[in-house]
């Protein structure tokens, strides 16, 4: 079975809320596409300041979607040598996707 979750590692030099103000837009956009109330059940991600990092459970079409815009607008953004992303084995999780509180 294919894993659908993916991590994000960002380079030190980008400042934290950046990057996680491009999660918040990508949440938002999600919410376009699909509304408020079914990316608040299906958008599961993580935001790790600390290891600067963001995980996000793609598993769902709406997950799916939160993780295109996402690496779309850091890509963007930051450039693509910003940041790594990996598909991650859900056993390899070291912390559980979920909502951020904004």
């Amino acid at each position: 079975m294919t894993s659908e979750v993916y991590r994000y590692n960002f380079v030190p030099a980008l400042p934290l809320e950046d990057i996680e103000a491009s999660l918040v837009l990508a949440i938002m956009s999600a919410e376009s596409l699909h509304g408020e109330a079914q990316v608040r059940l299906d958008a599961a991600h993580y935001f790790d300041a600390e290891q600067r990092a963001c995980v996000i459970d793609a598993s769902t079409p709406v997950g799916r979607d939160v993780n295109r815009l996402f690496v779309g607008f850091v890509r963007r953004e930051f450039g693509e040598d910003a940041f790594t992303v990996e598909r991650i084995e859900k056993s390899q999780e070291h912390t559980q996707p979920q909502e951020i509180c904004t």
